[in-house]
């Protein structure tokens, strides 16, 4: 068992001088339960785990009809649909919040954690890009944003340079019109990682029968989770119906390029992406019609 420091800064400032100072040696501590286990079992070493859940900007939670929604990197998933405005305001990212887990670990893990995991399956992350969510990371040459379908760019790995650390998440605010859904396929009933998970989200215009705009990703279907744009492109100025719909799930699964293991075929999840795609797309139809 390597001896691990630990740190609990008080400012974005002192978490990037310890950042800098460790190198590659320094963990970031958002939410903790996928580190703490990578920790444990060897899969990852450090010679300090940095906590930033004390941080004024990392565990913010706030959310203004105009300029939308701030989430904090360590803002724990039960916060999210505990708090009944974020959660009537975004049901699809809540979508997420309650499968990432179990409820105890709800407790703990954050949509920040789960995004720097850059986990290709991570649940998180289809319904962050189906949201518009914009990265706010901080680091020694100061504050940046990327666009969060940018932020991963391999399994385990992250637009992040050294001494940066993801801050915060901004998210639009949703106009009338608007809805968003996330599914996962899971082969039990148990707590199990996605075999094929979808995020979409819909515009519809002010009669709800004609898309303005889309966006659908995927998860668990390649290398990183995956933003299709040209499905939600292919929806824009459509009519609201079943072959809308069809061309851009066809186009979502021509775009999945999964491998075969242990959870699925490769043959079995590209179908899947293609069936979960069309039902994301009916349930954000069914929110955009109803808001």
């Amino acid at each position: 068992m390597q001896a691990i420091e630990y740190a609990s800064p008080k400012s974005v400032d002192e978490v990037v001088a310890l950042l800098q100072k460790k190198g590659d040696m320094a963990r970031v501590l958002s939410g903790g339960t996928d580190l703490l286990v990578a920790l444990r079992e060897g899969r990852r070493r450090a010679e300090v785990v940095v906590d930033v859940k004390r941080l004024p900007e990392t565990t913010e939670l706030s959310f203004d009809p105009q300029q939308g929604l701030t989430l904090g990197a360590a803002v724990p998933c039960y916060r999210m649909y505990d708090n009944k405005t974020v959660a009537a305001a975004y049901p699809g990212l809540m979508d997420s919040a309650h499968l990432i887990g179990g409820v105890q670990i709800q407790g703990r893990a954050s949509f920040g954690g789960n995004l720097c995991n850059a986990s290709p399956a991570a649940d998180s992350i289809p319904a962050l890009i189906a949201h518009s969510a914009i990265c706010q990371i901080a680091g020694p040459n100061g504050r940046r944003s990327v666009p969060v379908e940018e932020f991963c760019v391999a399994p385990g790995r992250t637009q992040l340079q050294p001494g940066e650390f993801l801050v915060s998440m901004s998210i639009p605010a949703p106009k009338a019109g608007f809805g968003a859904a996330y599914l996962r396929f899971i082969p039990r009933n148990e707590m199990d990682i996605a075999v094929v998970g979808a995020g979409a989200s819909v515009q519809l215009d002010e009669s709800r029968t004609k898309f303005v705009s889309a966006r659908i990703a995927l998860g668990a279907v390649a290398p990183t989770p995956l933003y299709v744009a040209d499905a939600g492109a292919a929806l824009a100025g459509q009519p609201v119906n079943a072959e809308s719909i069809a061309t851009a799930a066809k186009i979502a699964q021509d775009a999945a390029k999964p491998i075969t293991d242990m959870r699925g075929t490769a043959e079995y999840r590209k179908h899947m992406a293609g069936v979960l795609t069309r039902r994301a797309l009916e349930k954000a139809i069914e929110r955009a019609k109803a808001s």
